[in-house]
């Protein structure tokens, strides 16, 4: 048996995979490095700064320019509109990912999804063609679209070719390599070597470059064997990729336990959005999905992604989403004090390191694996495709936004966080149950206790959301 054997195809695979996420990694930090080289050009394009107007207001002699070209309003909207719409695309592409996987199939999926890749890269590389800030507006909103998308489709193709022993270590990649994507934007958007006047067309445009790669190898990939079985009826076609994937052994265990679930899945008809919006029965579960998403992005995690220069050459890894929070809270307590002392600076930025890993392997990937847990398989493709518009809005919001609240708030800018941060830490406290070893069912029955002694009408809800057509 070999089960608890790694093979060279499932290897290549699973790299090939992750290279979308790389991709992911790299376009949310790529834009970070460069900033104030991009707002020069940005402000020469729109002819409201001058090198030698911000020279003579420096001096004195005029002082109606301004001396940084990030500090005119124009470039500060078009700069935060740079960085947020990168979400919108996301926003508006999370609710595509099961159609487009369901479409031709995973690998087909990540295959056609790179043309948006590729056209964003070129869009981005050539915007010194015309307008720089519309061009790269117009290629970040394209790969935010892209990224949208295989953030969802990467991690359902992972989990499905994955053998049981290793799916949680398998799954932990598509993390990773998006950690390693945002360092890899940090360390070549230096200004000495393509963070520069010269070079940062080149260093947006590499964001579509993992994408020409992957469509090399995507065709080497065998597609996943649940979604031959489950989804088209193939058995062969699924035991030919089981094979592949796993070597030679009896796949025979591995099938039964797909035609299991396929039965189950033509059992349970699938919940529309609406459908699970307005229903009680599973209002618990979506909330406590929900406020996982948006306790992700309310962290301020996403205001160091975009937003500091050079925050990601150190990024690390441990400690679980508890730690996380309090971490927060200490670099938060850490950044007010700094504003008095000046040695407690260096102490506040290896809070923020601390921070920043400690994310990566807590909250970072905990919010996308919980909403599959805590559904079914009639609710969960409207719950994941809820729950990533809920991710990607409150991400948007936070690029958006970030640059005012901090010019409001200064150096407490964090002290926002750190209240949003202590809600959502008695939120989880009360609310969100442990997952860990345990069957739908049994989570399914912690929100039953509750809800039952709420609304007593709920057993006839569901089986009226069973034996509907509309979901």
């Amino acid at each position: 048996c070999t089960e608890h054997t790694l093979t060279g195809t499932l290897a290549i695979a699973v790299f090939t995979a992750v290279l979308g996420s790389l991709q992911y990694g790299y376009s949310l930090g790529v834009i970070n490095a460069p900033q104030k080289v991009i707002e020069k050009h940005y402000g020469r394009s729109l002819e409201v700064w001058t090198e030698r107007a911000a020279v003579l207001s420096e001096n004195g002699t005029d002082e109606g320019e301004f001396p940084e070209a990030g500090d005119h309003p124009s470039v500060i909207m078009y700069w935060s509109l740079s960085v947020s719409i990168f979400s919108i695309g996301g926003m508006l592409s999370s609710f595509l990912v099961g159609f487009v996987g369901d479409l031709r199939g995973r690998v087909k999926g990540m295959l056609m999804v790179n043309v948006l890749a590729v056209a964003a890269g070129l869009l981005m590389g050539l915007c010194r063609m015309w307008k720089p800030h519309f061009m790269v507006i117009a290629g970040r909103a394209v790969m935010g679209f892209y990224c949208g998308l295989t953030s969802g489709l990467v991690p359902m193709y992972i989990g499905e070719i994955s053998p049981k022993a290793y799916r949680g270590a398998l799954g932990t990649l598509h993390q990773l390599a998006i950690v390693t994507g945002i360092l890899i934007s940090q360390v070549i958007g230096l200004d000495f070597i393509l963070g520069n006047d010269d070079m940062w067309p080149l260093l947006l445009g590499l964001s579509g470059a993992p994408a020409i790669l992957q469509s090399l190898l995507l065709p080497l990939c065998p597609e996943s064997p649940r979604y031959l079985y489950i989804l088209l009826g193939k058995e062969q076609e699924a035991r030919t990729s089981l094979l592949r994937l796993k070597g030679a052994y009896d796949p025979t265990p591995d099938l039964e336990e797909m035609k299991s679930e396929k039965e189950k899945a033509d059992r349970e008809p699938r919940v529309s959005i609406l459908s699970l919006i307005r229903s009680s029965v599973y209002r618990q579960q979506l909330v406590v999905a929900l406020m996982m998403h948006f306790s992700q992005q309310f962290s301020g995690i996403n205001a160091i992604f975009y937003y500091s220069t050079d925050i990601f050459t150190r990024a690390g890894v441990a400690q679980p989403v508890y730690a996380t929070i309090g971490v927060g809270v200490i670099n938060t307590i850490f950044t007010l004090v700094s504003s008095e002392f000046l040695w407690m600076s260096y102490v506040s930025m290896a809070a923020i390191f601390l921070f920043v890993s400690f994310f990566e392997i807590g909250p970072g990937p905990i919010p996308w694996f919980i909403v599959a847990e805590l559904f079914s398989q009639g609710p969960r493709p409207a719950a994941i495709a809820l729950a990533g518009c809920c991710n990607w809005t409150s991400n948007f919001i936070i690029g958006m936004t970030f640059p005012y609240i901090q010019e409001y708030l200064g150096c407490y800018v964090f002290a926002l966080f750190a209240v949003l941060l202590l809600g959502f830490t008695v939120f989880i406290y009360l609310r969100v149950p442990e997952t860990k070893g345990k069957s739908f069912e049994e989570i399914a029955g912690v929100f039953r206790k509750g809800r039952k002694k709420a609304n007593p009408d709920d057993g006839t809800e569901l089986q009226q959301l069973k034996t509907s057509t509309d979901a």
